[in-house]
């Protein structure tokens, strides 16, 4: 360069920075090879039958329409069932309904360019998709970020709504990362890009949303309002009597990687009259199950007895519940049977469908057309098209739909289409708990910390209780019966697989379970600080990571700084797991600080976040020069956005810079996961 004039070095500086992003882009090129080639790829090919398959019976069955979902909880799965019924009764629409884990994004090619999508998707934790829809959205992410200037979609035109929650910094990011990614791929969207608000009232986003989706949608495609009448999607079949209720909760063993495990032991963890909080043990030695630590455990709930007999009752079910029934799609690309079959109306009304969902206005105005009498249709048509009064009359009561029927008219609504409810009403889903125990501890043995709810209206004249903590608490009271403190139980139908696999009845409690992985991890690097706030059960993930810390330490591995913030009511009525970390500050020394919060112990309310400003100057240390990790665990509403917006201000004031750097240093972390949130 030394002898070169100032021109030629100027070239040749050009030419090095031109032939430098040339290299950049065939490494792009060449990363999203796989997602490209597949979008490519030929229709006839082998290497993907099943997605082939889909599109082959799409194209051979004169679909028009298709709306595909990512879910995690049934919600969106829920919407899309909706959709697709509503494009087929209102506008004659010849629609499906696809699962995301059952295509590729070969599936966007292999469509017939007059087919028309929408995409329902949610958003999980910190801005992540479902599980069933991981794979497609990262494929489309990648292939949108290897086209450069080819638009292979340009024929495509869909429309889209997301699932998310406000709390989350990442609102919507799943739905709006492939609305990005879609649109850079050539493809062309109708309408606005709808986002629902789980923290708000998501079903009144999506109705909001549709209305203005179909005008958009039915000026782009033409379309042709027709009358909407009732169309069933599947055929129920009554075969005979049974009395093998227990038919159902086998078919959930196969599900999902899901185990029979059996309560080895189930404590309580407050000492209130009135409130209950779960210490529960699981045996999965010999099941083939694995956990980290960190992980959660997804466990299938069942219906209370109450809640089952109000919903036969409504429905005009109580004399067919040992009936064995089969049910068929007539549409197999419309719709899937979501039950394994045969099974009895009791099997169905107990395990596998969420008759304790709150109510819908959607589905009372579908149902409206089956009431009883004229002036129970106009109630629920009257109610269902007013956000206020239904607000007022169900959504504040924790109505579910056997509730809110009876509250419109005492009568049986018998006319009810059974077809209808199994289309209307989300299939039973698993509850979720962190796993508060250490795999490296506890290998074999799993645990859950579970406060029961219970939520009583503001008026004091109804009781809301959560599905799956009051099983669990009516399971603990089989098991050890003294533990149960002056709480009013709900009955719980319980076979003989739950109960105990010989069936004399002796044996332990058996509940159907299975691990789903997490990101929530402790640094590979035991040495490094860690700073974790977890209020309530948020704590729950960290004792599982205190045991395994300690365990590290007398191993012989070097330990770092290790800090909770724990947060409750009162030392005397909530402090959860009060005598395991007093064990723990024996064992670690200085290396485990405890710093907790007790809101009404004073005339002031105490809060995590509270505690976490009267230690800035040591966790601005830790963070800012001994490069600490951070873990939040517990409510996202509230909790979750005021410790970090207290965590920026920290790292603000350490580093004397502005508030707005502090929230660019938490987010920076957060994205080398240096800040981890497990947040509900």
């Amino acid at each position: 360069m030394a002898n070169l004039d100032p021109i030629d070095a100027i070239a040749y500086i050009v030419l090095l920075v031109v032939s430098f992003i040339y290299l950049i882009r065939l490494t792009f090129v060449s990363s999203g090879k796989s997602a490209y080639d597949s979008l490519r790829a030929d229709q006839t090919s082998t290497t993907n039958d099943k997605v082939h398959g889909f599109a082959e019976s799409v194209r051979s069955s004169g679909k028009n329409f298709v709306v595909v979902y990512g879910s995690q909880t049934g919600t969106a799965e829920g919407f899309a069932n909706a959709l697709s019924k509503e494009g087929s009764q209102r506008f004659g629409l010849k629609t499906a309904v696809v699962d995301l884990s059952e295509v590729d994004v070969s599936f966007l090619r292999n469509l017939p360019e007059d087919i028309f999508v929408i995409f329902v998707m949610a958003t999980y934790g910190e801005g992540e998709p479902t599980d069933n829809a991981i794979a497609f959205h990262q494929s489309v992410i990648e292939l949108a970020e290897s086209a450069f200037h080819d638009k292979p979609l340009q024929a495509f035109r869909y429309a889209c709504f997301g699932l998310g929650n406000r709390a989350y910094e990442q609102f919507n990011a799943t739905m709006r990362g492939m609305d990005k990614a879609l649109q850079n791929l050539g493809a062309k969207r109708v309408g606005e890009a709808g986002e629902g608000d789980d923290g708000g009232s998501i079903e009144d986003d999506f109705m909001t949303w549709k209305e203005s989706m179909w005008t958009d949608v039915s000026l782009a495609l033409s379309l042709h309002e027709t009358e909407m009448v009732y169309q069933p999607l599947f055929i129920v079949e009554e075969l005979a009597s049974s009395n093998n209720t227990s038919l159902l909760v086998e078919g959930k063993i196969t599900a999902q990687s899901t185990n029979l495990i059996p309560i080895v032991e189930s404590r309580e963890l407050f000492n209130s009259r009135h409130r209950s909080c779960l210490h529960m043990e699981f045996d999965i030695d010999g099941t083939g199950m694995t956990y980290e630590t960190g992980d959660h455990l997804a466990i299938w709930p069942v219906n209370s007895r109450l809640e089952s007999d109000r919903f036969v009752s409504v429905f005009g079910l109580k004399n067919k519940l040992d009936i064995c029934i089969n049910i068929t799609a007539i549409d197999p690309t419309t719709s899937r049977v979501p039950f394994p079959c045969p099974t009895t109306y009791e099997a169905l009304v107990c395990s596998y469908m969420e008759i304790c969902a709150p109510v819908s206005r959607q589905l009372i105005l579908s149902l409206a057309p089956f009431a009883p009498d004229d002036d129970s249709r106009a109630a629920a048509i009257a109610v269902g098209n007013s956000r206020q009064a239904f607000n007022t009359r169900f959504t504040n009561n924790y109505y579910n739909i056997a509730q809110a029927l009876q509250s419109l008219t005492p009568l049986p609504w018998d006319n009810v289409p059974f077809s209808l409810l199994l289309e209307s009403i989300p299939k039973l889903q698993p509850r979720y708990y962190s796993i508060s125990s250490s795999s490296l501890v506890q290998p074999k043995q799993l645990s859950v910390t579970c406060v029961v709810e219970s939520v009583i209206t503001s008026d004091g004249a109804a009781v809301f209780k959560g599905l799956n903590t009051n099983y669990l608490l009516w399971l603990t009271s089989k098991i050890r019966p003294a533990s149960i403190n002056g709480i009013d139980l709900l009955e719980y139908p319980i076979t003989k697989i739950r109960n105990n696999t010989d069936g004399n009845g002796t044996g332990p409690i058996y509940v159907p379970a299975y691990v789903r992985h997490s990101k929530f991890r402790l640094p590979k690097t035991t040495k490094r600080p860690i700073i974790m706030v977890g209020p309530g059960t948020g704590v729950a993930p960290f004792r599982a990571f205190i045991q395994e810390r300690d365990a590290q330490a007398k191993a012989g591995l070097p330990v770092g700084r290790t800090i909770l913030f724990y947060g409750c009511r009162t030392p005397d009525e909530d402090f959860l797991y009060r005598h395991e970390w007093m064990e723990m500050t024996a064992h670690l020394g200085d290396n485990f600080t405890l710093v907790t919060a007790f809101s009404r112990e004073g005339k002031e309310k105490t809060y995590v976040q509270h505690r976490l400003l009267e230690n800035a100057d040591i966790i601005g240390d830790l963070i800012v020069n001994e490069k600490a990790n951070i873990y939040v665990c517990g409510d996202a509403t509230h909790m979750a956005r005021e410790v970090g917006s207290t965590f920026a201000q920290i790292i603000a004031a350490k580093r004397r810079v502005r508030l707005e750097e502090g929230k660019y240093a938490l987010k920076a972390m957060k994205s080398r996961g240096a800040y981890q949130e497990d947040i509900w």
